[in-house]
C-alpha cells in the first residue's frame, strides 16, 4: 500500500514520530513518501500533496494540519489523522495506537465520507470548507449586517459580529464555541451561526443541502470570508454568497470511532 505522511511542521517531536512511523511502514513493505513541507522540515526530498495520489494520507497533527491537508488536495484521497494537538477532533487515532492500526489496514478498508460545502459568488467558486467558512469584519468592534435567503425567500436578516457557515463536521469546532448545536455528521445540512448577534431572536439555523442557501453582506464595512481557517477572501457590500454541498467530500479512513463517543471523550471532559 502507498502511504504519504504529513506532519505538523513546527513540532520537533511530531516530526520525529512521523519519520519513525515512515520507517516502520517501509520496513513492513509499504511504499512511503513525505509531503514536501514535512520533508523539508526533515531535510529530505518530498512530494506536494496535490501532485500524488496515495492510497492513504497519514496526518500527524491537530485539526488545523488535517484541514490544511484537505485544502491542498486537488483530488480527495482517504486520510487518517493521528492526534498531535490539544483536542484533535478530526484525528481518530492516538500516537500509541496508530502503528498497529495502520499496519493492519487492508486494501478494501472502509471509508467515511464527510460533506464539504462550496462557496461561490456569481458562479465563481471561492473555495470548499470541511469545517466552516467565517464571515467577519476586518475592523474590530464593528458589526455587520446580513440577510439570508432560503429557496429565494428571505429567511433572516440580522446584525452581528460575524457569521459562521458550518458543516455538520464543523459543528463541534468554532460553531459549537459560538453557541451552535452539535450536529451528527451523517446529517447533510448547512449550519448558520451568528456571532454575537444584536437581537436575541437571531438564532442558529440548520438548513438541508437540498435547499438553495444564499447569504448577502449588506454592510459597507470591509469583511473577509475565511475558509477552514486557511484561506481569506475579501468581501464587499452586496456580495451574494451561494452555499452548496460540494461535489467532492473529504474522505476519512473509518477507524470505527463512534462520533458521540468522541464527543464525550474529547469535548465533554476538557
Amino acid at each position: 500500500m502507498y502511504f504519504q505522511l504529513v506532519s505538523k511542521i513546527d513540532d520537533t517531536e511530531a516530526l520525529e514520530y512521523t519519520r519513525s512511523l515512515g520507517n516502520v511502514l517501509q520496513e513492513a513493505g509499504h511504499v512511503i513518501t513525505f509531503e514536501h513541507a514535512t520533508a523539508a522540515a526533515m531535510n529530505m526530498p518530498g512530494i506536494p500533496v496535490a501532485d500524488t495520489p496515495p492510497d492513504v494520507m497519514v496526518i500527524v497533527g491537530g485539526d488545523g494540519t488535517i484541514l490544511l491537508s484537505v485544502q491542498n488536495m486537488k483530488v480527495q484521497v482517504p486520510i487518517i489523522g493521528i492526534n498531535w494537538g490539544e483536542v484533535g477532533f478530526l484525528a481518530d487515532l492516538e500516537p500509541d495506537e496508530a502503528v498497529t492500526f495502520i499496519k493492519g489496514l487492508e486494501n478494501d478498508f472502509p471509508i467515511e465520507q464527510r460533506m464539504r460545502i462550496s462557496l461561490s459568488i456569481e458562479e465563481e467558486i471561492l473555495g470548499h470548507a470541511l469545517n466552516e467558512a467565517l464571515i467577519v469584519t476586518t475592523r474590530p468592534a464593528k458589526m455587520l449586517r446580513f440577510s439570508v435567503m432560503v429557496d429565494g425567500v428571505p429567511a433572516e436578516r440580522f446584525r452581528a459580529d460575524g457569521l459562521l457557515i458550518s458543516t455538520p463536521t464543523g459543528s463541534t469546532a468554532y460553531a459549537m464555541s459560538a453557541g451552535g448545536p452539535i450536529v451528527d455528521p451523517w446529517i447533510e445540512g448547512v449550519l448558520l451561526v451568528p456571532l454575537a448577534p444584536y437581537l436575541l431572536s437571531s438564532r442558529p439555523h440548520l438548513i438541508h443541502t437540498g435547499r438553495s442557501v444564499e447569504i448577502m453582506l449588506e454592510s459597507a464595512k470591509p469583511a473577509s470570508l475565511v475558509i477552514d481557517g486557511q484561506t481569506s477572501i475579501g468581501l464587499g457590500r452586496g456580495d451574494l454568497i451561494k452555499v452548496e454541498k460540494s461535489a467532492s467530500p473529504a474522505l476519512f479512513v473509518d477507524a470505527q470511532k463512534n462520533f458521540f463517543e468522541k464527543v464525550n471523550n474529547k469535548l465533554r471532559r476538557l
